[in-house]
């Protein structure tokens, strides 16, 4: 099962590079964030045209997820638990049929939370405090779980090209590290650390100032895994040379392969 989480910015600006994307790299399972659309707006039928099952939590303009799936989709739920009043579209999950194996798959948009601090720092700390509650209840099930997508968290100095530039930024600061960690230190494997060590690995460079001519990039795009589906990892690697494609996102895919 290949499954990769890739920030596309924006579908109505991306959808001829995301289709190309999808025709060359043939994903099973894609779990997209900033789709920037609402549900009704999104080019369905094009992608089930392609041989992908379409989920989508969208709101206009802003934020949005999505899952595109050649394998079967099962209990699809929207929305991150634990607050009935937020109305912003960063979570989806369903479970996957594999092969072999059920998995279950968890496509989140993490809060920026700049300026911090303010409220939107408050609202992303928020966020991810119940993150980790739903990652507990993940972790309870004790099936093989995901959950992937824009983080919106730099863990460490090494997934930063100029860490010094990040220092107050919300992406960096040590309440954001600290709150990412309590969730890896429940159980979850970070798959790509678990693959590949040392800096120079990023999955975001900036539109401005020649970021991708530059590689000056941050790896911000995560994938965690319970232990039942660390269990079943072939490998995870980031796929780099999207970013150099035409009208490209200023994120490229981040791929984990399992073995269900």
């Amino acid at each position: 099962m290949k499954i990769a989480t890739f920030n596309i910015n924006g579908i109505k600006a991306r959808i001829g590079a995301l289709s190309d994307w999808l025709q060359s790299a043939n994903p099973d399972v894609v779990l997209a964030q900033e789709i920037k659309s609402v549900d009704e707006n999104f080019p369905r039928e094009h992608f089930e045209d392609m041989g992908y099952a379409v989920e989508t939590h969208g709101q206009k303009g802003f934020n949005g997820v999505a899952i595109l799936s050649k394998l079967p989709l099962e209990d699809v739920s929207r929305g991150l638990p634990g607050d009935p009043d937020d109305e912003q579209a960063r979570w989806i999950e369903a479970t996957v049929m594999g092969d072999t194996t059920a998995v279950r798959l968890c496509g989140l948009y993490l809060p920026n939370g700049n300026p911090a601090p303010g409220p939107k720092y408050d609202y992303k700390l928020a966020w991810m405090e119940r993150l980790h509650t739903r990652a507990e209840q993940l972790l309870a099930s004790e099936m093989p779980a995901v959950m992937a997508g824009d983080y919106n968290v730099i863990p460490q100095a090494e997934d930063a090209a100029k860490p010094d530039a990040w220092t107050d930024d919300a992406l960096f600061l040590p309440q954001t590290r600290q709150a990412f960690r309590r969730i890896v230190n429940l159980g979850f494997t970070e798959a790509f650390r678990a693959r590949t060590q040392g800096p120079g690995h990023y999955s975001f460079w900036d539109y401005q100032a020649n970021s991708w001519q530059r590689n000056n990039g941050i790896r911000i795009d995560h994938l965690l895994l319970t232990p039942q589906a660390a269990d079943l990892l072939n490998d995870c690697w980031i796929e780099k040379d999207v970013r150099a494609a035409e009208k490209p996102s200023d994120h490229v895919p981040v791929w984990c392969d399992l073995a269900a």
